[in-house]
């Protein structure tokens, strides 16, 4: 984790403290379900609880013994035992190490999703404003960079807000998918441990009993979820893409709101960058190259090894801290992004109305020529234009073929600006539910 890109509530989630708070929540809940049962004295699981709930970890002490012991959980255990006294030896009672390791990290990722969720909903609500703000504001529509057809501002928002609705939806299940808790034992088989103290303490913590484990929990959970981190992410880089290009000197239709004071360059003190939205694209690289490792950690030996552990240590941090980051970055530019409706209607006319290209095409059908021929005399109205050499519209009405199939006014009515964009309601309501 890297402060610059950092967020406090989301670090906060990973820190040393957190985790050992957790893994003491976890063997003081399976402690208390085993003295439910009979398995260990109830005052036992009382003082853990009483001597523990308030007590301030110290880190530094627990890595002074796992210098020693070289086990973090042993010297976690060790050290509870130091604040618990002699009742700690019932704490552990028949768990394995991943019981502890494996649940908490789970609940680490369910508070970071937690989170995510957050940051993506207050995403959707920067977009859709600004989308209903700009919903008939012309622009072009650009495929392969080339001007095509014209859109409105507002739809160019729409396909975003309809992205990111469908990455809540798919964080909401990455969740869900790693929401388990594991407390069954040296491989999985409860010898030593009934499986109601699972079921117990995955209630306590918010999560689900995993079906069937090894000594871990299913990494396949886990690929999923850093898999759907790096959809997220690539999302958000397609948005910053998108602004960026906007905000070229040449386009300028849109660009990042630039605060008094602000430099853009040690050189250059006219320059205005793109770099929130530049930022934001490598940080999606990132978040995307998190979900390999994720993947690679799926295939592990037998009932386990620990070939993952050292990866989700790393993973499981940078990829959350760092999404979030980039989601909270990403709402601020759209929230605050500066607009230029003039300079997008210059660029739709910058092609002398080559944009209504299809709209005579169509018409050109609907008046008996064929495609093939229809199609031969637009390019060739069109092709001058695009060279600089005439308006579209005056070469068509000079076409001794095109007139004898359109009236003048025909050919006019294919130059409605306003044709393009009848359907953006429709849109609207597919994307926003509203009329």
């Amino acid at each position: 984790m890297i402060p610059r890109y950092s967020r406090p509530a989301m670090s906060a989630i990973w820190t040393p403290e957190t985790r050992f708070r957790i893994w003491f929540e976890i063997e003081a809940h399976a402690t208390t379900a085993l003295a439910e049962l009979g398995v260990v004295p109830k005052s036992a699981a009382e003082t853990i609880w009483a001597k523990g709930r308030d007590a301030q970890f110290d880190v530094a002490r627990i890595d002074e013994i796992e210098a020693v012991t070289k086990h973090d959980v042993i010297a976690f255990l060790t050290h509870l035992a130091e604040i618990v006294g002699p009742d700690a030896r019932f704490v552990h009672q028949g768990m394995t190490s991943s019981d502890v390791l494996d649940t908490c990290l789970n609940v680490q990722l369910v508070r970071a999703a937690d989170i995510l969720i957050a940051d993506v909903d207050a995403l959707l609500v920067a977009l859709k404003r600004r989308a209903f703000e700009h919903k008939m504001t012309p622009t072009i529509g650009r495929s392969h960079g080339i001007h095509a057809e014209p859109v409105t501002f507002g739809l160019k928002l729409a396909q975003a807000y309809a992205e990111f609705a469908r990455n809540r939806a798919r964080l909401v299940a990455a969740r869900e998918e790693v929401a388990t808790c594991a407390i069954s034992g040296a491989v999985g088989t409860f010898a030593n441990i009934d499986p109601r103290v699972e079921e117990y303490v995955a209630r306590a913590m918010g999560l689900t009993a995993e079906p069937v484990s090894t000594q871990v929990i299913p990494r396949d959970r886990h690929a999923m979820f850093f898999a759907t981190l790096g959809v997220v992410a690539s999302s958000l880089e397609r948005l910053a893409i998108e602004v960026r290009h906007l905000q070229r000197t040449e386009v300028l239709e849109a660009e990042e709101f630039f605060s008094e004071g602000q430099k853009g360059s040690s050189a250059m003190p006219h320059k205005r960058n793109p770099v929130l939205t530049e930022n934001i694209t490598g940080l999606a690289r990132m978040v995307r190259g998190y979900a390999i490792p994720a993947m690679e950690n799926v295939a592990l030996w037998h009932e386990r090894d620990i070939s993952h552990s050292s990866v989700e240590r790393m993973i499981g941090p940078d990829a959350t801290v760092t999404l979030d980051f980039a989601l909270a970055r990403m709402t601020g530019v759209i929230d605050k992004l500066l607009v230029y409706p003039a300079n997008m209607q210059k660029n739709l006319d910058r092609l002398g109305g080559l944009v209504h290209s299809q709209r005579v095409l169509l018409a050109l059908t609907q008046a008996g020529v064929s495609r093939e021929d229809s199609y031969r005399l637009v390019q060739r109205n069109a092709m001058p234009v695009w060279r600089g050499e005439g308006d579209f519209l005056t070469l068509l009405k000079a076409d001794p073929e095109v007139i004898a199939a359109l009236k003048p006014e025909e050919i006019e009515a294919c130059f409605d600006l306003g044709y393009h964009l009848k359907h953006v309601d429709t849109i609207f309501g597919r994307v926003f539910g509203e009329a």
